[in-house]
Order: structure tokens, then sequence, then C-alpha cells
């Protein structure tokens, strides 16, 4: 990856959205359906794009919040829809059609009191509650947000009644009927003017703030953090939950400083990432500057993304720990001091993720659960107690109730951030310390995540190749062990394979935007092993989609 020489400094007036120009163009632009770009699109995480390309606007919102209110009649979901929003600038317009659309339908929908931006957690958190104990009636949701990606972008997520995102066959039908109500120029599309929709006896006014806040103390030890008086600092980095941790602090009286309170959907106050532009990633070392320069204030500091699903954790022994080694750390902590939660309770954790999880979990005598990438494959487990913990490297991750009962079903930045600080509290090491002395007992992996350049036919090939087509049998001076290309914890399909030798291992996955494939790469052996192991990936997957033969890939 090539580092611009912008990366890490602050953003420069250049290179920010022109907000009033993007939601006119929201407002005025129509995609056009013939157009693969401008359809809707389902990844991993919603329906994502920017105006300026026509593939995000009122026509797609509109279309999307129908084919949801179609699919709830489908599936009789007929409880309330629980609708939050982050604080990118296409959100609030976002929003406003959502529930013009959901008015119409005549759909129970609880916005946030005070029209308050509300994180991804709360609604995962407000659907579950709602839920809990019912068979009927069934509550689901929408969060509109982009996650931590550039500001001219917007993004719209369905949650159905597990409280987590959709899995790919309800996405796949909802993008379906969007798309066919864009070609038919939105025809069938059921909408009322906002203010009628405000003013409709449907629409309800949720809590969402005080609701969440009031139960953190059923998935965190707060009592702890409070008494041995940990010195935290949070940036919410302009993002939903900005408005959270002042109350939060104030309710369980802790010593907490949020420094930085802006809400500015330009986000002028970001230092910009590693490819020059603006992005509210808490788990990058560029867009988190700030907070790293303030991390002798306190004894733990912390940032969530734009809808606070995502934590970035930093420390004073070791400054802003990469994901994976934050994730080691909670796992570590967690099984050891949650007597609570079910003996059987297994880690979950996604196929590109560290092998660091692995040995901290066989240590712990825990079962591991590898899913592939998705925050999706989690729910389940989490909502019946089987997983006690679900993380992704990508610095997403939840776990359930000081019970044993399901807390979110959606990522949480919120509950690993403060759990951070519970760490600090009750071992007298920050999570910092805690990793280094997990690397003196399981090793010091080296990880990394690189893009190489792939035809839209060779990303295809490589969703659907088999372990018999990697023909070498060693990576990087070692035995390779195992070929996956079904995830080892549910057998479902990695969507690319992965490399598994004694001391590293590498896995490929295509891009579901752009012409590249991602291959993640870790060694037990140092940073010169770590190169070897990416440059000879790169070769084993271009030799494996090389031996496709022909007639595979035309279909």
């Amino acid at each position: 990856m090539k580092i611009s020489p912008l990366a890490g400094k602050p953003a420069e007036a250049s290179m920010l959205v022109n907000v009033p120009r993007l939601v006119t163009a929201y407002y005025t632009e129509a995609p056009d359906p013939s157009v693969p770009e401008q359809r809707v699109a389902f990844g991993t995480s919603g329906h994502r794009g920017s105006a300026f390309g026509k593939a995000f606007n009122e026509r797609h919102i509109l279309a999307i919040s129908q084919a949801i209110c179609r699919y709830r009649k489908q599936q009789n979901i007929d409880g309330p829809l629980f609708l939050g929003m982050d604080t990118h600038a296409l959100s609030v317009p976002a929003h406003a059609g959502a529930l013009e659309v959901l008015a119409a339908n005549g759909v129970e929908v609880m916005i946030a009191q005070g029209d308050e931006y509300t994180p991804t957690p709360a609604v995962s958190h407000a659907i579950l509650t709602y839920n809990r104990g019912r068979k009927t009636g069934l509550a689901d949701g929408i969060v509109i947000t982009p996650s931590h990606n550039p500001p001219h972008d917007g993004g719209f997520k369905y949650n159905p009644p597990n409280g987590g995102p959709a899995e790919s066959a309800v996405t796949t039908w909802i993008e379906a009927k969007a798309n066919k109500l864009l070609e038919s120029g939105l025809q069938g599309v059921k909408r009322v003017p906002l203010e009628k929709a405000l003013r409709a006896p449907t629409t309800h006014r949720h809590d969402y703030l005080n609701t969440y806040i009031t139960d953190l103390a059923n998935v965190i030890d707060l009592d702890a953090i409070r008494g041995a008086k940990i010195s935290m600092g949070v940036d919410p980095l302009g993002g939903a939950g900005v408005h959270y941790w002042g109350p939060l602090a104030e309710r369980y009286g802790l010593n907490l400083t949020v420094v930085n309170e802006a809400v500015d959907p330009a986000f002028r106050f970001m230092t910009v990432d590693w490819d020059g532009q603006i992005r509210m990633d808490p788990s990058s070392p560029y867009a988190m500057q700030r907070l790293i320069g303030l991390k002798d204030r306190f004894e733990v500091a912390f940032a969530c993304d734009t809808d606070h699903d995502r934590h970035g954790i930093v420390t004073k022994s070791a400054g802003l720990l990469p994901p994976n080694h934050y994730l080691s750390v909670a796992i570590f902590y967690l099984f050891q001091h949650r007597p609570k939660w079910r003996q059987g309770a297994a880690v979950g954790k996604t196929v590109v993720s560290s092998q660091m999880i692995d040995r901290v979990t066989a240590k712990l005598g825990r079962k591991l659960y590898e899913v592939p990438v998705g925050f999706k494959w989690f729910v389940d487990g989490l909502l019946d107690g089987s997983l006690g913990f679900g993380g992704e490297e990508s610095a997403g991750a939840s776990f359930v109730r000081l019970d044993g009962s399901v807390w979110t079903t959606d990522k949480d930045g919120i509950v690993p951030a403060l759990l951070a600080a519970e760490i600090t509290a009750r071992t007298g090491r920050d999570p910092g310390e805690i990793y280094r002395e997990l690397t003196r007992e399981f090793g010091e992996p080296a990880y990394n995540r690189v893009e190489a350049p792939a035809t839209p036919e060779q990303k295809h090939l490589l969703t659907k190749l088999s372990p018999q087509q990697v023909k070498f049998t060693e990576l990087a001076g070692e035995k390779i062990q195992t070929v996956l290309t079904n995830a080892p914890g549910n057998g479902a399909p990695i969507g690319g394979v992965k490399v598994i030798a004694k001391n590293g291992w590498f896995a490929a996955r295509p891009s579901g935007t752009e012409n590249i494939y991602k291959i993640y790469a870790e060694s037990f052996r140092g940073a010169d092993h770590l190169r070897r192991i990416l440059e000879e990936a790169q070769a084993i997957v271009n030799n494996a989609l090389a031996s496709v033969p022909p007639r595979s890939r035309q279909t």
C-alpha cells in the first residue's frame, strides 16, 4: 500500500467535502439502474456510496425503505422499527426519506428523542430489549451510516429481529426488490411529506441514549472503573455517540474526559488516513494521531468510528493498539473475569484475525469458532450465549452481559472501549502491558494486510477456488498444513482462500467494491518471514487462478 504524504496530518481545507453540493446531489441526481455502480448493492454492511457518484441518493433510500416494508410484511414482522442515524452529511436527508416511506406504509417507527444521533449498538440493544420474551409483534431496525467511510459517503443498513446485521438471503431479497422499484421509476413506493410523517400516530420518540447507558452496568464492571479512579480520554471522532459519553461519565461517576465534542459533516478536525482520504477509522494510526498525542494524559484512551460500532484503544505503554492485539487481550481477560458466563461459551473470530487469538483461546480451554468475514456470522451465538465474544480484525466486537445473556448482536464500539478501563482497573496493567505478557508466552506475531490488482473475472474465480487448486506444498520455507476455502467454525465459504503453515498463514479475498484482492498475512517468526509470506501469497493465488479451466471461468 502506498502511504500518502498527507497521512497523519490535519485535513487541509481543499480536502473538505462541499456539504451543500453533496446534499443537492442527493436530491437531484437520478441513478441509472442499467449502470451497476448506480444500483442498490448490499455489501457486508448494507448499501453504501456517494451522491456524487449517483450511488447513494434519495431514490435509493425510497426504494430500499419500500422494499424493507414489503420484506416486513412477507415475514410478518409487525412490531416497531427502531430507526437510527450517524453524523455523516447524507444521514439526515436519508433518515427523512426513510421515515416518509415507513409512515406511509403504516410502520410503527421509533426515532430518537430530540433528533439525537444514534450509535449502531444502541439500535441493536433497543431491538433486543424490546423483543426479549416476545414471540410475536417483533421489532427490527434500520441504521443510516456508512460506518467510518469518508464524509461524502452515505450508508443504509437493515437489522432484522435478531438485532444483528441482516444475512445475505435477506439483503439479496431487499436489494432485488429495491432495484425493481428503481427500474420502474419508483412506481409502488408509498410516501407522505416529512411533516405528516413526523406527526403520524405511528411515529414515536425513543430515548436510545438513556436506555442504553442505564443498561451498561450489566455488561461492564463500572464500579471497578470508578473505584480505581481510572483516568480516561475519549474521542468520538465526531460520531453518533458524541453525546453519550458525557451522560455516561456523569451517571457512573467516571473520571472520563471527552477530548473532542465537535460534530461537523465535513470532519475537518480529522487527521488524514493512509491514502490521503478523511476517514473516521479508530484502528488507523494516521486517523488517530490526535488521540495518540494525548496518550500520556490518561491511563487509557479510546475512540469510536462514526456509528460507534468499532473501537480504537490507546494506552500509555503501547500507544494505539492494533485491533488484533486488543482482541487477544480482551478475550484473555473476559474469559477469566466473567464467572457467570456459560462454561461452554466459545470465542468467535473471523478467518483473517490473528492466530494469537487461537493460542489464547487454547490456553483458556475454550472452543474457537472461526467464521468468514462479516459480523453477521456471530449473531446466533451471541443471541443464545453459545458465544461469549465475537470479534473482527477490523476492530469490531461485542460480548455478552455479565450474566452471560445477550448484550448486542451487532458490533459495539463503546463496550470494548470501556472494557479497556475495566481491565486497567482490575489488573493494574493497561491492555498494552498485558499484550506484551501474552507475546512472552505465545510468541510475537507480525501481521499485515496488502492489496493486489485483480480483474472482475479473477475476483470471481477467487471466490470459487477449491483447496485442490493450491498446488504449492510450502509457505515461506514451512510445510503447508491446511488450505481452507470454508470456515472451520460453521463450514460457510470464506469467499477466497486461507493457507496455514506452522508459524504463519495468509488469506486472500476479493474486494467487494474495487478491482483488487486483499491479502491478510501473519508470521510468528518476524517481519522478514512475513514479507516472504506476502510475496509467496501472491504467487500461490495467481498460480491457483491460472489453473482454473476455461469452462469454469465462464460459469
